[in-house]
């Protein structure tokens, strides 16, 4: 075939190639009146000028002009007769290429608007990448970039200025009042469903998990072992109670969500320009108890990053118990106080994060990063200079704090410290940082309630029932958020996040509280004790948020005051398919607000209830439950209030009144944050779960193995408190309660998990028994018995897998889960389950006491990881572990003296006892320390109890059926 002398090229119109003549000398330019185009035969047209349209300068080329523009943007963007590049045209829009020096003065073509914005094309350059373009979808305005998803969704005014500031383009300015009453009707946030192709295969592994467990006890139990009946049946119980406890544990993990805030919304409504900041107040709750376990510089921390927070100062308060009545947590928060004063500037001009200043300053990244402030260093460097110098002076009051005068403590006036006996003292308050006008700086106030020897002060559930009640007389914001002394702000705009839920007009009201995850700081790198719990903050809580809400976990949680006055929550509807929004100034103006009660109902409410009875005697209080809005009289004087807060503070405003049974946070558990949350889920009240993209909380958590079995021993004996008490929640609520079903069960199985901890001993055990006696849990089993072994092993495997694959939580957390549930449940939940059936007995009652977890930081890295004390809790493992090491050694020792035949057989049974060993290998790495330092006690008990039960086992053998033989009396002495 001969080779073409032709040019082809595309027509703007179609896919078909258009051959164009060649020529060998180029044509001298003419007049092309009247002449058609050479690519696609129509005319060539006229300029905006009404001069004939002239696409090559050069050559004279008759080409149109929508075959010119197709050529410089889809084309080589030069002239076919005479290889001269294309240039800009009046009238015609730039592509890449062009030179920024060509004399064409009219930028309201440059970028081609108008057809941008009504065409639907996208299209891309020769290498196949998208261009910048604009679109409209089902009437959404969508935008297309090189690297950006064609998709993506321009919703507010925001992004189309980044996006046209990205592009260079210059739209004109639309009307900004039309962007902001869009924003005023749309939602503060939203659920995100887990996409489908992530659930729907963890549900279907589900069922068939289920199916396959049908028939695996279908198998086990017409299938007795004939020569090990007691072994069999006991084997059979404990498995059919663990597949129980885990289809109780399944069964609520149906309905995972995710959820979306809008914080540029909220600030659209609420913070507009000349206009009052109408975002609502908060009061934030600190607890503290012990200086030496919880040290001032934690404490300090906490209180620094809340003070810090991305909110309007006048609008927080923050309030810390001190419930161990320490001048030495009075003295560091004075202290703290007056850092604040330089720290909390330094925070909002640069806009840094975290705000706790020890983990701002240790965190090794590029803290010049995004800085734009020629000023930051500078500062950055004079501040950390003076938080050194900060803790030098804290470091100085605890050094102080050893050396207890023999007189007791004094105040700088040599007044003596009220507190110097912390179980019998008055109230304490001192206002450290007042709200001022003009003041930058949150409210701040130490407080110590009173406690003495003849009443019951009900533990840390008491100190924050009273630090409600001093902040419903001091301040009555709202809003209340929870933290622990230990627990720092890690995300600013945490308080933002909240307030997208309870501020919502239409669906806010009907929320209780905002939970949100906790992380923790200064854990062992593999997490050896599982304190990160990410199973239950990124995989329960989130399943509990697509029913009735999360439960309230002790801290990292903000309430709506009114939900734990006892109320029943308001009637919610659904969002209606577009919501009509108001600011808060239309609804002051109106005669009755959505939110605000009439004034013939609040007195309707006061001859309903007897408030005195339910409230106590204090009328702030009892007028605090009736406003929605919050807030305090105006003509109040600080002295009055400050005297009405040592009021409420007293060790006997409790009695005869309802706080800690239906206000507050509930008594008679040591779990109070489940038992309040599922009073408040029986009101009515739902919970929202809440997972920023930066980590909203962070704080310690004990990494040694002796506090970590005593804080799970707490956990456990709490919900076994509240299975017992008429709050059970089989029953609580069934009558007019407004709990939901699978909710129910949720709490259900937080009250009976320790139970488990029986099977799963005998469990352990029985692997050791069949070694030592040469028996098994199961017969001979068939092909049929062995494919739905197999089955079952992998769909418990694939169902977790799965249900990683969807939550992000990764393997090896998974696995330590796993492994510290063994521990727990072989150790503190025996213990709790032991403990709660001698407290139901009258001669049987224990001590539920317990003391603090230490939360001090360790100059030495992991130290405590290695530290081993004395705790009962660490017997029950340890035997475990011995008596299954001395199962394998007696296994192999019967292999040998019987024969090859029998090492099938032993396999099976040593895989059983090393899978038992394998999840206590965590445990058992702990116990042995840095130096294989194990206290001789544990060693001792230990290895009693394990020879002790092996020795009796091989003696008696339970389990093994006896065979008699024939009568003596029959066959006589040669029988």
């Amino acid at each position: 075939m001969e080779a073409s002398t032709g040019l082809f090229a595309g027509t703007p119109n179609s896919k078909e190639l258009v051959a164009i003549q060649g020529h060998d000398e180029p044509k001298p330019v003419k007049n092309l009146d009247g002449q058609l185009c050479e690519i696609c035969g129509d005319s060539v047209g006229v300029t905006v000028e009404g001069d004939l349209f002239v696409a090559c300068e050069e050559c004279g080329f008759p080409v149109c002009r929508p075959c010119y523009e197709y050529e410089r943007r889809e084309g080589t963007q030069v002239c076919p007769q005479c290889h001269t590049r294309y240039k800009r045209i009046k009238g015609s829009p730039r592509v890449e290429g062009d030179e920024d020096e060509d004399d064409v003065d009219d930028i309201e073509h440059e970028f081609k608007h108008e057809e941008m914005q009504k065409g639907n094309m996208i299209h891309g350059d020769d290498d196949g990448n998208s261009k910048s373009g604009l679109a409209k979808v089902n009437g959404e305005l969508l935008s297309t970039s090189a690297g950006e998803p064609a998709g993506a969704k321009l919703d507010d005014k925001e992004n189309i200025d980044e996006w046209m500031l990205r592009q260079g383009n210059l739209w004109p300015e639309t009307d900004a009042s039309v962007d902001q009453e869009k924003a005023m009707k749309e939602p503060l946030s939203r659920k995100v469903a887990i996409p489908s192709g992530k659930l729907s295969p963890y549900r279907m592994m589900v069922v068939a998990r289920f199916l396959l467990l049908l028939l695996f006890f279908q198998y086990r139990i017409f299938h007795p072992v004939p020569d090990a009946v007691g072994l069999w049946f006991i084997s059979v119980t404990c498995e059919i109670w663990l597949a129980l406890s885990w289809m109780i544990d399944q069964i609520p993990k149906w309905f995972p969500i995710d959820r979306e805030t809008y914080l540029d919304r909220l600030s659209i409504r609420f913070e507009q320009e000349n206009k009052p900041n109408m975002l609502s107040p908060i009061d934030i709750i600190v607890t503290t108890v012990d200086p030496i376990k919880e040290p001032p510089l934690v404490t300090a921390n906490t209180v620094l990053s809340i003070l810090a927070l991305d909110y309007p100062a006048d609008k927080i308060s923050c309030y810390v118990s001190d419930d161990g009545a320490s001048m030495l947590t009075f003295e560091a928060l004075q202290e703290t106080a007056e850092f604040s004063r330089k720290w909390v500037p330094f925070c909002k001009k640069f806009s840094i994060e975290p705000r706790a200043p020890e983990k701002y300053f240790s965190e090794k990244i590029d803290f010049l990063k995004d800085k734009l402030q020629s000023t930051y260093v500078k500062e950055r460097r004079t501040m950390k200079r003076e938080y050194e110098e900060f803790k030098v002076r804290i470091n100085a009051l605890v050094a102080k704090s050893m050396r207890v005068p023999p007189e007791g403590w004094t105040l700088k006036d040599e007044t003596p410290w009220p507190g110097n006996n912390p179980k019998d003292h008055p109230s304490m308050i001192q206002v450290l940082l007042p709200h001022n006008v003009g003041n930058e700086l949150p409210c701040l106030v130490y407080t110590s309630r009173e406690k003495r020897p003849a009443f019951q002060h009900h533990g840390k559930a008491g100190a924050i029932n009273a630090l409600l009640r001093v902040s419903a007389v001091l301040s009555n914001a709202p809003f209340v958020l929870n933290l622990d002394c230990n627990h720092y702000v890690n995300n600013s705009k945490v308080v933002r996040e909240a307030m997208c839920f309870f501020m919502d007009i239409q669906l806010g009201n009907g929320i209780g509280f905002v939970q949100f995850p906790l992380r923790f700081d200064s854990l062992d790198r593999h997490d050896r004790y599982a304190n990160k719990n990410t199973v239950l903050f990124d995989i329960n809580l989130r399943c509990l948020d697509g029913i009735q809400g999360p439960a309230y976990v002790g801290s990292a949680c903000i309430f709506r005051r009114k939900s734990l006055t006892g109320s029943d929550s308001p009637v919610s509807s659904k969002r209606p398919s577009m919501v009509q929004v108001h600011s808060k100034q239309d609804e002051n103006g109106e005669e009755a607000s959505i939110t605000a009660a009439t004034d013939e109902e609040k007195e309707l409410l006061k001859s309903q209830m007897n408030d005195e009875n339910k409230f106590g005697k204090s009328t702030p209080i009892m007028n605090s439950s009736l406003t929605e809005e919050g807030g305090i009289d105006p003509s109040s004087s600080q002295e009055v209030l400050l005297k009405e807060a040592i009021h409420v503070m007293g060790s006997k405003y409790e009695d005869r009144t309802l706080w800690g049974y239906e206000v507050g946070l509930s008594y008679g558990s040591i779990a109070a944050d489940t038992l309040t949350s599922l009073k408040m889920h029986c009101h009515g009240w739902r919970s929202v779960y809440c997972m920023p993209k930066r980590d909203p909380f962070r704080g310690t958590a004990p990494i040694n193995l002796t506090d970590r079995l005593n804080q799970v021993l707490r956990w456990a004996v709490g919900s076994l408190q509240i299975l017992f008490s008429h709050h059970c929640p089989l029953l609580y609520g069934l009558s007019g309660g407004r709990l939901k079903g699978l909710q129910r069960i949720a709490y259900i199985n937080s009250t009976v998990y320790p139970f488990s901890s029986i099977p799963l001993l005998i469990y352990c055990i029985v692997p050791a028994i069949c070694l030592l006696t040469d028996k098994f849990i199961t017969p001979s089993v068939g092909t049929f018995a062995s494919l739905v072994f197999t089955a079952l092993f992998i769909s418990i495997f694939a169902s977790a897998i799965l249900e990683l694959r969807w939550s992000g939580v990764s393997l090896e957390e998974w696995w330590r889960s796993q492994q510290f549930w063994v521990i727990g449940s072989v150790s503190a939940n025996l213990f709790a389950v032991v403990q709660s059936i001698m407290g139901a007995l009258p001669l049987g009652r224990v001590n539920t006491n317990f003391s603090i977890v230490s939360k001090a930081p360790d100059d030495v890295e992991f130290r405590e990881l290695y530290t081993i004390r004395w705790t009962a809790l660490l017997i029950p493992p340890t035997t475990i572990i011995i008596i299954n090491l001395i199962g394998i050694v007696a296994g192999f020792t019967d292999s040998i003296n019987s024969g090859e035949h029998s090492w099938g057989a032993l396999l099976g049974k040593l895989f059983f006892s090393l899978w038992v060993i394998v999840h206590l290998y965590p445990f058992l790495k702990g116990l042995m320390g840095r130096q294989n330092r194990t206290p001789t006690l544990i060693v001792i008990w230990s290895v009693l109890l394990a020879s002790i039960f092996s020795l009796v086992w091989v003696r008696v053998d339970p389990f093994v059926l006896k065979t008699k033989g024939p009568d003596v009396k029959q066959c006589g002495i040669s029988c």
